[in-house]
């Protein structure tokens, strides 16, 4: 019995010891592990601050820009018609074809229309001289002041119907009403056409016009005469000189305005009518004035703020906003040129933070 009582305690014993020597072990490796690595006290000192991205108040001349799209229209597009009914009996016009203005493009049958052009000028010219001899028989007593009226009355109408009827003969030759291209050829020749029946449809693109519609807010900003840069994806790169030609002074019930806007035709890039196209128009007073990132303001531009960084901390002042342009807000009041402001990491921020700048 005495025997299995000392065995008992030396297994007591020795697992004490194991559990002390355990015991110590661990109480080695944490006090290891507190042990700080070379220089990691310094690198906490340096991101103790809230990180940021800041950017320099710079004075700037920013270009507002208007972006419109249109199709481009002709600057003018006719259908001929004829001014008199008839035969047509010459006809020069082919879809394509360039005519120049003045140039014939259709003949209808004047034959009736020169018999009565030579009749009435002989009918003048007998006229003319029977109140010539009238006139002379009136000096001398032979004729009385009635039939001096008589004559002069059959003259006059005899001009006003030799007038009439040279007219008429005249709008039996059709000619270019101006230079330009045929899109359409409605009529063929040896077909009979009434009065304000369609020869032929010409443009002239030598100039080309594109309409936009603008909103009452920006309406206001235009004048004619002012440039606008037009572009066409058939010219990738190539910009084109317009000017505000027409601001119509009635706009629609969306509020919108009819702008036009008017380009002359390139020679080396030729454009087309109904081409597709897009419309810059740039606003610059061409004066420098002190700008911020739109991503750099706290609360709203009537109630506006940022952060400046002075001193590794952050300080935000109230600010008074011009304006805005585009991403760019442009500050009246409440910063300096050169000033630091907080643009991105405001989320964490408060006034009199530490910050850490994290962009260069």
């Amino acid at each position: 019995m005495k025997g299995y009582v000392m065995k008992k305690t030396i297994t007591v014993l020795v697992l004490i010891a194991i559990l002390a020597a355990i015991i110590l072990r661990l109480a080695n490796n944490h006090k290891s592990l507190n042990i700080k690595k070379p220089g990691e006290g310094q690198a906490k000192a340096t991101t103790s601050g809230i990180a940021v991205n800041v950017c320099d108040v710079k004075k700037m001349t920013v270009v507002d820009t208007l972006k419109f799209t249109g199709v481009l229209n002709p600057w003018r597009e006719i259908s001929i018609a004829a001014e008199i009914q008839g035969k047509i009996t010459e006809l020069h016009v082919e879809a394509g074809q360039i005519k120049k203005q003045g140039e014939l493009l259709a003949r209808i049958d004047d034959r009736l229309k020169q018999f009565a052009v030579e009749n009435s000028r002989i009918s003048v010219d007998k006229l003319n001289k029977d109140f010539e001899r009238t006139e002379n028989l009136f000096k001398g007593g032979a004729a009385t002041q009635q039939q001096v009226d008589d004559a002069k009355n059959s003259l006059e109408n005899a001009k006003i119907e030799f007038g009439q009827n040279q007219k008429m003969l005249d709008q039996t030759v059709i000619t270019a009403p101006f230079s330009g291209v045929i899109t359409e050829k409605k009529a063929e020749q040896g077909e009979y056409i009434n009065t304000g029946g369609d020869i032929a449809t010409i443009v002239d693109i030598s100039m080309l016009r594109v309409r936009i519609n603008v909103s009452e807010t920006n309406v206001y900003r235009l004048k004619t005469g002012e440039p606008a840069e037009i572009a066409a994806e058939t010219y990738p790169g190539v910009i084109f000189d317009g000017r505000i030609t027409f601001i119509s002074e009635k706009g629609d019930d969306s509020h919108n305005y009819a702008v036009e806007i008017t380009m002359k035709n390139s020679g080396k890039h030729p454009l087309k009518a109904g081409t597709f196209v897009t419309v810059n128009i740039n606003f610059s007073d061409n004066m420098e004035h002190l700008y911020i990132p739109r991503t750099a303001l706290q609360g709203s531009s009537k109630a506006a703020s940022v952060y400046v960084v002075e001193n590794n901390m952050a300080i935000l002042k109230n600010i008074t906003i011009e304006s805005s342009e585009g991403n760019y807000l442009m500050v009246k009041s409440g910063l300096s040129d050169g000033d630091k402001i907080v643009i991105a990491g405001q989320i964490n921020l408060e006034n009199g933070k530490q910050v850490t700048i994290i962009n260069n």
